[in-house]
C-alpha cells in the first residue's frame, strides 16, 4: 500500500508518518459496556477511520483496472460494464457463464499478486434470465469456481443495503421499508407520546420518511441479452 502511494507522488514525509501510524496502533473491541484490553495491530487500516478509504483505493485500484481492462463483461447503452465497488464490496457482471468465470480467474490472479483472498463463503452467484424465452441459452449451468471453491447460486443477495433478485423487481427493498416505517413509528409513538406536535412532526420527517435511494442509479434492464451472471 505504502508502495502505491509513492507511485501516486505522496510526500516521502507522509508515507513514512503513516507507515510508522500503522505499523503502532492499538485497538480494543467494545461490547455493550465491556472494553477488552488493547491488543496490536501491524497492517491494514482502521474500521470507522475518515483516512480509510483514501488508503484502500490505491491499494484495490489494481484489481479494478485488471477486471475493466479486461473489456469482458455486458455493453450497457454502449458503455462496458463489468464491475461495480463500494470499498471491498465488489459485484461482477458478464453476460455469460464462460465470461464470468475468466473474469473470476482474473480476480484470483490479481488477488494473489496483493495478497488478497476471496472470501469464498460471503461470495455467490446469480443468474438473471431474459424476459424472452426465446433468447435463454440454457436453463442449468455449471457451477462457479474460485480458488478451487465451488460457489452457490441464490436468487437474491444484499449487496449496499438493498436486495438484487432474478425477478429485477424491488418488492424485497419495498417490504422492508414498509417494515422499518411501522417500526419507527412505533418507537416515536411510545418514547415521544408526550412532546409537543411539531417535535413529533421534526421526528417524523427525520426518522420515518427517509426513503431509501437505489445506489445503483439506474435499473438494468437486459432483456435483449442471453443469460445475465452477476457474482457479489
Amino acid at each position: 500500500m505504502f508502495n502505491k502511494l509513492f507511485d501516486d507522488n505522496v510526500s516521502f514525509d507522509v508515507v513514512r508518518l503513516l507507515a510508522s501510524w500503522s505499523c503502532h496502533q492499538n485497538v480494543a473491541v467494545r461490547w455493550h459496556n465491556t472494553v477488552s484490553k488493547p491488543f496490536a495491530i501491524y497492517n491494514g487500516t482502521r474500521q470507522g477511520s475518515a483516512l480509510s478509504p483514501y488508503l484502500f483505493v490505491p491499494y484495490i485500484r489494481d484489481i479494478l483496472l485488471c477486471i475493466t481492462n479486461s473489456y469482458i463483461g455486458c455493453n450497457i447503452g454502449g458503455c462496458m460494464v463489468n464491475i461495480l465497488a463500494c470499498a471491498d464490496d465488489l459485484v461482477l457482471l458478464a453476460p455469460s457463464w464462460r465470461a464470468l468465470q475468466l473474469l473470476l480467474d482474473k480476480l484470483h490472479s490479481i488477488g494473489d499478486t496483493l495478497d488478497m483472498i476471496c472470501n469464498s463463503s460471503k461470495t455467490v452467484c446469480m443468474v438473471v434470465n431474459p424476459k424472452r424465452r426465446c433468447n435463454m441459452v440454457a436453463y442449468q449451468f455449471p457451477n462457479f469456481m474460485v480458488n478451487n471453491v465451488t460457489l452457490n447460486y441464490v436468487n437474491e443477495f444484499k449487496y449496499l443495503g438493498h436486495v438484487v433478485s432474478t425477478s429485477q423487481l424491488d418488492d424485497a427493498d419495498i417490504h422492508r421499508e414498509r417494515r422499518n416505517l411501522f417500526y419507527r413509528c412505533n418507537m416515536l409513538t411510545r418514547r415521544f407520546s408526550t412532546c409537543s406536535v411539531a417535535v413529533k412532526l421534526r421526528l417524523s420527517k427525520t426518522f420515518c420518511f427517509c426513503f431509501m435511494i437505489l445506489d445503483f442509479g439506474v435499473i438494468l434492464r437486459l432483456e435483449h441479452l442471453p443469460n445475465f451472471s452477476l457474482l457479489m
